[in-house]
């Protein structure tokens, strides 16, 4: 399949907050980059982080990033990596403070400093206590400012854009380099490779593969999918985040913040039972701990509603100001999606799929690592990642409220700085391999000749209603057994999947047909990968892992103290320690963890 072929010396693929800010510094250092993505920039899913970007400015009282990375790594149950931990922590003011100046719209305090609001997990006094306010917000429509913002100044730095472009696949050369990206322009139909110096992931998460998920349609999991058939493990993909309030019935999210600006949760009986579960932080214990107290209520009967199966978000005691003020998008989004005006009533509110804590391995410098020559972090040459999309891992087994914004901006600005580096090491373009486009001509090929096979949109359902059944807040072990059985049966029906419509101009069933080839991928490594770990931590509960004696809530620091990898080759899976050495820091060791 000869293609049309494009140069430059970075590729970006996405471009929510990590790709912009990373974009934004090649483009800055007068690098000729591309931005490839399937939607406008300001669709891109950042958009609907509402509560705000963590950092210890210190505005609202004393904090501390050395405090910061204690909640981090707590709040990861362990497993989060504290080099890169501390990496993030210590980086965060000064990445709020450059938004800051790029323009960024922060609520403010009557001095002028930006407004902090409180948020779950976040502590002073290494998590003794009481909770700190950390959450740097503008409103409810933090992600949506941040958005903005970054594009802005990528349109001023003059970074090329490439919308409603879909990456394809990986192209590495024999030593294992990658060189680029193949991508389908849904215009035209026309598949172009785009030759990198070196190609940057931030794609984002992929919470579609869950039948009930605040994500957008756009969250497929595509460079997952895209590593996954490279050859490229991915690391920690049983965790993923249930968010304590999403809208019943609709999924969509109703921030932390709400509970940060004082609003609280109840049961059908006005019960305000988190505090049977989480005695200091209550509402604000973190979010895993907060999801499974829900889903116990629930389960036990003392869920609202005519089938008691939602509990209630009540914020009408702030009153009409602080609503307005602070939460507007939220007053908005309930009367919408739950027809409640909250400024009355409570909020329907379930545990929703929210966040993937696992992905793309990478360091702290946004450089995607693999076991090889050096040690269970070989880089790989001239491939970056960074923000939901890539695992750090600085959220271990649970990311604090307000971390992924922070996440995005510390570790797209780290992976450009790298990408930098590498290109002023390593000047011009490698040659491509005669290879180079076979394996999306193929996968394109099939969907064409493809005849009686299934629905993308049958097969796409049956992943979510799998995942939410098989993988969900509590998870069973004969359940996740057959899950791991019913998701490789789905996995060869997907390999058979067709679509009706053959033409080429904005065919949106061929792009859907190619995300369902990420889905699965990501599916079948979260099942695989939850269905091994025989422990509980963070959000990964087994029910089979609890009251054993020497085994706090069930986590097993012995045995699994220790990042998965999952590759796609016979869902193999191989596992390496989790770094306790901060890069400057004392090490903050295992404890039971409590809120």
């Amino acid at each position: 399949m000869a293609l049309a072929v494009r140069q430059f010396d970075a590729v970006v693929v996405g471009a929510g907050g990590a790709g912009l800010r990373a974009a934004l510094q090649l483009a800055e250092a007068g690098l000729r980059v591309a931005v490839l993505t399937k939607v406008f920039p300001t669709r891109s899913h950042t958009v609907a982080a509402q509560g705000g970007i963590g950092a210890a400015l210190g505005n609202m009282g004393t904090d501390s990033w050395q405090w910061h990375m204690y909640d981090t790594v707590k709040g990861s149950d362990w497993l989060g990596d504290q080099d890169a931990i501390e990496y993030m922590c210590r980086e965060a003011p000064k990445v709020v403070i450059e938004l800051e100046h790029f323009g960024m719209p922060f609520d403010r305090n009557e001095d002028g400093t930006v407004y902090q609001r409180p948020f779950g997990g976040h502590m002073q006094n290494m998590g003794a206590g009481p909770a700190v306010q950390r959450s740097c917000c503008a409103a409810d429509r933090t992600g949506h400012a941040m958005l903005h913002t970054l594009y802005q100044r990528n349109v001023r730095a003059r970074t090329q854009f490439f919308v409603e472009w879909m990456a394809l696949d990986l192209v590495r050369d024999a030593s294992g380099q990658v060189l680029g990206v193949t991508a389908l322009e849904m215009e035209t139909g026309e598949v172009v490779l785009f030759h990198a110096r070196a190609t940057l992931f931030a794609t984002g998460g992929a919470g579609r593969i869950f039948a009930a998920s605040t994500n957008a349609f756009i969250n497929t999991g595509d460079g997952l999918g895209m590593a996954a058939r490279a050859g490229i493990p991915l690391e920690d993909m049983e965790f993923y985040q249930f968010h304590p309030t999403g809208v019943y019935g609709a999924g969509v999210l109703i921030t932390e913040g709400v509970r940060g600006e004082g609003g609280y949760l109840l049961n059908k009986n006005g019960e305000r039972f988190m505090e049977r579960y989480a005695p200091s932080a209550k509402d604000l214990a973190s979010r895993d701990v907060v999801s499974r107290a829900m889903a116990t209520e629930i389960k036990e009967g003392r869920g609202a509603g005519p089938n008691a199966d939602y509990l209630l978000l009540k914020l009408d005691h702030l009153g009409p100001e602080v609503i307005d003020k602070r939460l507007p998008g939220i007053r908005e989004i309930a009367k919408k999606f739950a027809n409640v005006d909250p400024v009355r009533e409570p909020i329907p509110v379930v545990p929703t799929v929210h966040y993937q804590m696992g992905g793309i391995p990478t360091n702290y410098h946004g450089e995607v690592v693999v076991p090889g020559r050096q040690g269970p972090n070989t880089v790989v040459p001239g491939f970056y990642a960074a923000g939901e999309c890539a695992c750090a891992s600085v959220h271990g087994a649970n990311r604090l409220g307000t971390n992924s914004l922070t996440d995005l901006v510390v570790f797209g600005k780290a992976a450009g700085d790298s990408v930098i580096r590498f290109l002023r090491e390593n000047p011009g373009h490698k040659p491509l391999p005669a290879d180079a486009a076979e394996r999306s001509a193929a996968r394109l090929a099939r969907l064409d000749g493809q005849r009686g096979g299934e629905s993308v949109h049958v097969l796409g359902n049956e992943i979510r209603r799998t995942m939410q059944a098989h993988c969900g807040v509590f998870r069973f072990p004969d359940l996740l057994a057959e899950g791991v059985q019913m998701i490789r049966a789905l996995s060869d029906r997907v390999a058979r999947s067709e679509i009706q419509d053959k033409s080429k101009v904005f065919n949106t069933a061929r792009v859907e047909a190619l995300e369902l080839d990420n889905l699965i991928e990501v599916a079948r490594a979260t099942m695989v990968s939850a269905h091994a770990r025989k422990e509980s931590r963070g959000a990964h509960d087994r029910a089979d892992c609890h009251d054993r004696p020497g085994f706090p809530n069930g986590r097993d620091d012995q045995n699994w103290l220790k990042h998965t990898l999952w590759y796609k080759e016979g869902d193999r899976l191989e596992y390496k320690p989790v770094n306790l050495k901060p890069l400057t820091a004392e090490t903050i060791p295992p404890k039971a963890r409590a809120y």
